[in-house]
């Protein structure tokens, strides 16, 4: 998996510290600061299928590049299917990893989603939880797989909805059945996506507006991988939108 970025972008200005919030080798996150008083924080949630060979290292390049515009970037990793991950467990780790926040000092006003194709679906399943200690406060859904019963039917990544949930998607995992959300969603979508078809965006924010809740589409050039490369212009797109949802 390459996402044709040119170049590695620069290290986090502030530094960055791993935080654990399980004793699982995967239960941690890394936090990025910026050079001063952080904007905001940004949650990344990395992609993959949910499967153990992908992991946080393909949000590295996010995390620093977000910290380098101000942004506390809080690079997830949770286990995936593999190594003790799906159902259940991946959500588990999800949720807690996101209220680990709670142990830091950064300023929670503002803690944004960020997820990429699976990743996609785990900020968006996070910011519909009930009993967040650290809730989220906005998502962008990158080419996110927000209709897990589609993804099951068109068989996406082999299999690998099946492969997560281990059984038919319910409301309890799949984020179009749990529409409306309380919070405003933002998905971004290559056109040329052939990993995570557009129309998973598409029905999503369809179903989202009709029952009233706060959600849009933005369309862009590109494959599945464009909306991870930082050094696309489809990086700044994304870095408005999440401008625009910190208000």
């Amino acid at each position: 998996m390459t996402t044709g970025c040119s170049s590695p972008p620069p290290p986090a200005a502030g530094g960055v510290t791993r935080i654990a919030y399980g004793s699982d080798p995967s239960q941690w996150a890394d936090l990025h600061r910026p050079a001063g008083t952080p904007r905001g924080v940004v949650v990344v949630v990395h992609g993959g299928f949910w499967r153990a060979q992908y992991d946080a290292t393909l949000g590295t390049p996010l995390a620093d590049a977000l910290a380098a515009e101000g942004w506390a970037a809080w690079n997830l990793e949770y286990r995936r299917v593999g190594n003790g991950g799906g159902v259940p467990a991946t959500l588990e780790d999800v949720s807690a990893g996101v209220d680990a926040l709670g142990g830091t000092d950064l300023d929670l006003t503002t803690v944004l989603g960020l997820g990429h194709s699976a990743g996609g679906h785990l900020a968006v399943w996070a910011a519909g939880r009930s009993s967040a200690t650290v809730p989220l406060t906005g998502v962008v859904s990158q080419a996110g797989v927000l209709d897990l019963r589609a993804a099951a039917e068109a068989s996406l990544g082999g299999g690998a909805v099946q492969d997560f949930v281990g059984g038919p998607p319910d409301a309890s995992v799949d984020p179009l059945q749990q529409i409306p959300l309380a919070v405003p969603v933002r998905c971004i979508h290559g056109r040329s996506d052939g990993n995570v078809p557009l129309s998973q965006s598409q029905s999503y924010v369809a179903s989202a507006t009709a029952a009233g809740a706060d959600a849009t589409l933005t369309e862009v050039d590109g494959d599945h991988f464009v909306l991870i490369d930082p050094s696309s212009p489809v990086w700044q797109t994304q870095l408005d939108l999440l401008a625009d949802l910190a208000g």
